[in-house]
């Protein structure tokens, strides 16, 4: 069975990225979602194998929502995304129970190295 991925960007075209990423190696995007809130919502209502998070996004962003999604579930996989490669939020984005961390613009490769990775 394929694992199932919820997406979130606060930009479409970014979504639209890593799943044509995900799909093209064989991963079910079973969600998107375009800020924090939305996410808490969609992994409640889903429950995903894995996040792809974005970490700046209006309303709430990827570092609160990924906090919110651990207290819900210890278990839950995410993989933090961010344009800037700033130590402090990556760091941030670890402590925090990120599994790992990719940097946009996505390299298809380090994408699927990255879920590969962390499903284990």
């Amino acid at each position: 069975m394929a694992n199932r991925i919820l997406i979130v960007d606060d930009a479409a075209f970014m979504r639209m990225m890593i799943r044509d990423i995900l799909s093209k190696n064989g991963y079910e995007v079973v969600g998107e979602a375009q800020d924090g809130a939305q996410a808490i919502e969609k992994y409640k209502e889903l429950h995903p194998d894995l996040i792809t998070m974005d970490i700046t996004m209006p309303e709430m962003d990827g570092i609160t929502a990924l906090k919110e999604i651990r207290k819900l579930d210890s278990n839950a996989k995410v993989i933090m995304c961010s344009a800037m490669g700033q130590q402090a939020m990556v760091i941030d984005a670890i402590q925090a129970g990120a599994k790992d961390f990719i940097v946009k613009p996505f390299q298809a490769d380090r994408v699927i190295e990255a879920i590969k990775k962390t499903l284990g």
